[in-house]
């Protein structure tokens, strides 16, 4: 008992120094405390003024500063208006000086245009008083002349209009043949000039165009090794001719010629491939028909082989590429063709270089002028195929494969069939003419050509006032006599060229026709 009371009072005096002991040591917390936090106000109060001193102090440096970068700036200001002043009024002076002239030179001006004025209206007067005077004399001049007309007519016995016909007449003969003279002369120097230049062309480009040329015909000559071949080739009974000539559709025809075998067909193409047939056939020596069979296939492929080679190699040599392949397949075909005597494909060929060389010479696109030229007789190597000419066959080839219109064109023109429509149809015509008139190109009929002949007479007979006319130099010229009294020395100029123009509308020839108008006059007289 007296243990836990002894513990109570301990607890209670412990209790009570903590109650005692607690105030006391918070009071002294408390007051070190503000004394420290008067000390740290202290200081910072110090430093603030020490911050508002030193802030003042810049503030003042930053406020001299800018007054004195303000100063600076009105100064520089100050002085650039002055310099702007300065100038704007020299430019003042300049313009009040210019102005001053400018017042002075109108002023001077005005002084000369009222004297001129002042001229002006003497001149005015004198003039008016001289068409006074002018109309005066007109008026007495009328007179005059209605006199003077009025006596003409009756010395001489003619009215005013009947004077003015046979005026009108004399002038009119006088004019013609005037006209007529020098008609004659300008067409003189131009065919000197014309005829100088084309015949410089036409030389240049056949001296250098060289194309060999050899004439078809309808047989081909097969050679044999001896004449026991034939007997072979006929076979027994005739049936290894007959099979030969049903699978090429030639004619062979065998006859008493030592070693030789005649191939007889319209057709070229047809007549090459029996050719080389017959030819493989001798060279094997087994003919049966079998073995024909066989040879005239392989022929056929290496004629189509060849007729392919010779189209690409003209196409090559005359330089014209991108033609469609079918149309060198028949340019190929041309090569089994002729016309007149003259191969086609050959011909063709030629046409092409001198279009190329006289498009050179005259300036056009000289690839265009071959291309034409190459192509102009395409028609013909299926004419004997199709309905229609070589000229609307060829023109119908180029258009479906895509040939340009000026190559279409020279195709449908270079017979004269159509209007030309460029220079490169015009030089493809004349290559044409050329290649064929050439010596030694064509084979002409004598019947064609004394048609042409009679033709070309009748044609310059049927003018007015002609007499009678003659063709000569093998139908190169033709001279017409003309009646003298029909006929003067001006209008025989004109007859030339309504001649001339007419034997071009009416007749196909190569070459030039030269027309040569003779007019004579005779007079006859007795001495007795």
């Amino acid at each position: 008992m007296t243990g836990a009371i002894v513990a109570v009072i301990v607890v209670v005096a412990v209790i009570v120094t903590l109650l005692i002991a607690v105030p006391i040591a918070y009071k002294t917390a408390i007051a070190k405390k503000e004394e420290r936090d008067a000390q740290t106000i202290g200081t910072a109060e110090e430093k603030a003024r020490n911050i508002i001193d030193e802030a003042l102090k810049a503030a003042e440096s930053k406020k001299r500063e800018a007054l004195l970068e303000v100063k600076e700036e009105s100064l520089k200001k100050k002085n650039e208006l002055d310099k702007e002043t300065k100038e704007r009024r020299a430019e003042l002076q300049k313009y009040e000086k210019r102005v001053l002239s400018k017042e002075e030179a109108v002023d001077k001006k005005e002084e000369a245009v009222d004297k001129k004025a002042e001229m002006l209206e003497k001149r005015e007067a004198e003039c008016t008083a001289r068409i006074t005077s002018i109309q005066k004399k007109e008026n007495e001049v009328d007179q005059l002349h209605e006199k003077g007309v009025q006596e003409l007519e009756r010395i001489s016995g003619l009215t005013s209009e009947q004077a003015k016909e046979q005026l009108l007449k004399s002038v009119e003969d006088d004019v013609k043949f005037d006209v007529a003279k020098l008609y004659k002369e300008l067409e003189t120097r131009a065919k000197e000039d014309a005829d100088k230049k084309a015949k410089e062309y036409v030389v240049n480009a056949i001296q250098k165009c060289a194309v060999d040329h050899v004439s078809e015909a309808t047989i081909s000559v097969v050679q044999l090794p001896n004449d026991e071949m034939k007997g072979r080739i006929i076979g027994r009974e005739g049936r290894n001719i007959r099979t030969l000539e049903t699978l090429t559709g030639v004619d062979l025809i065998i006859d008493d010629t030592p070693e030789a075998v005649v191939l007889s067909a319209f057709d070229p193409i047809r007549r090459e491939v029996a050719r080389i047939a017959l030819e493989k056939l001798i060279l094997d020596g087994r003919i049966h028909p079998a073995r024909i069979e066989e040879m005239v296939e392989k022929a056929q492929r290496e004629v189509e082989s060849n007729i392919r080679e010779e189209g690409e190699a003209a196409a090559m040599d005359v330089g014209v590429h991108g033609i469609h392949t079918e149309l060198i397949r028949l340019l190929g075909r041309m090569k089994f063709r002729s016309s007149y005597g003259q191969n086609v494909l050959k011909h063709s060929i030629e046409v092409a270089q001198l279009a190329g060389l006289l498009a050179g010479e005259v300036g056009v696109d000289v690839r265009t002028a071959k291309r034409a030229g190459l192509l102009h007789d395409i028609g013909k190597s299926i004419d004997h195929e199709v309905e229609g000419s070589h000229i609307q066959i060829g023109v119908d080839l180029c258009k479906k494969y895509k040939e340009s219109p000026i190559v279409i064109n020279a195709v449908a023109a270079h017979h004269g069939d159509v209007e030309p429509e460029s220079l490169i149809a015009c030089i493809v015509q004349a290559a044409d003419a050329i290649s064929a008139a050439r010596p030694g190109a064509r084979r002409e009929t004598l019947e064609t050509y004394t048609n042409r002949l009679k033709q070309l007479e009748d044609i310059t007979n049927s003018f007015k006032g002609v007499e009678k006319s003659f063709a000569i130099q093998a139908g190169r010229e033709v001279r017409v006599m003309v009646l003298p009294e029909y006929i003067s020395d001006a209008d025989m100029v004109l007859l030339a060229k309504d001649i001339s123009k007419q034997i071009e509308a009416e007749l196909d020839y190569p070459g030039q026709i030269k027309v040569n108008v003779i007019r004579e006059s005779r007079v006859v007289d007795y001495a007795k």
